[in-house]
């Protein structure tokens, strides 16, 4: 590091008595930034100034680098829990509404983590799509309780793009939800508009015939079609000798 440092301050030493030695010969006139090659030009800069290139250490500076681009951020789903509701375990218990503020902190949302807030964001979910007041195991239960988790792994991804294990977990939990929406609308369809409108879901149709376009599925379709049309042209022949030979002689 240190040859280094020593090594570059002694050419941009050498390259600002060269500059010089370059203006001086052109004249005072002259000796402006357009008199200058463009490469000395992108080390030094605009002003074609050399009095920096004395210090040591200093390096030219490159203006390749990229403008940052700023991240499209999802609206977090639990940013409308108000940070005075009570945790799911407490809500039920009078004596937690009259307790002082010391524990009401401890009880509320104010100091909760973020799985308790997730399970109180899957309550007001459920709470919206469920029959009755004891119903936990409907197919509009557990598309809620699969929306609230693909959300938040939504959330997730947007702050931690290379997470494979869980988007490959949103994906699987997509797959399900996919499937119950499917069953739902084909069994109830009232069912399926109330779900998919109290749920904010924007429900896609499957394509009817899917498959990957691999090269190898590709190449073998290709053969099978070649070999197809060689089995037509043989049998366009073979029909054609047996109606020559079945034809009258003339």
């Amino acid at each position: 590091m240190f040859l280094r440092n020593a090594f570059m301050s002694t050419f941009l030493r050498d390259l600002s008595v060269s500059l010089k030695g370059i203006c001086s010969a052109v004249g005072p006139k002259q000796a402006s930034c357009s008199a200058l090659p463009s490469r000395l030009l992108s080390v030094l800069g605009t002003s074609g100034d050399t009095e920096g290139l004395r210090k040591p250490g200093i390096h030219p500076v490159r203006h390749y680098a990229r403008a940052v681009r700023k991240k499209q951020e999802i609206q977090s789903q639990l940013s409308d829990l108000a940070p005075t509701l009570l945790k799911m375990d407490y809500a039920p218990i009078p004596l937690a509404q009259t307790a002082n503020d010391v524990v009401k902190k401890l009880l509320t949302l104010e100091l909760a983590s973020h799985r308790d807030k997730l399970l109180l964001k899957e309550e007001q979910l459920i709470a919206k799509v469920q029959k009755h007041k004891t119903d936990r195991s409907s197919v509009e239960v557990r598309v809620a309780i699969l929306t609230a988790r693909i959300r938040n792994y939504q959330e997730h991804l947007q702050k931690h793009p290379k997470d494979k294990a869980n988007k490959r977990r949103m994906l699987m939990s997509m797959d399900r939800r996919k499937k119950r929406l499917k069953f739902l609308r084909r069994t109830h369809y009232e069912s399926f508009e109330n779900v998919c409108q109290q749920l904010g879901i924007t429900y896609t149709f499957p394509p009817q015939y899917y498959r990957r376009a691999t090269r190898r599925w590709l190449a073998k379709k290709a053969l099978c079609i070649k070999v197809y049309r060689e089995v037509q042209k043989q049998r366009a022949a073979q029909r054609d000798k047996g109606r020559e030979a079945e034809a009258p002689p003339v």
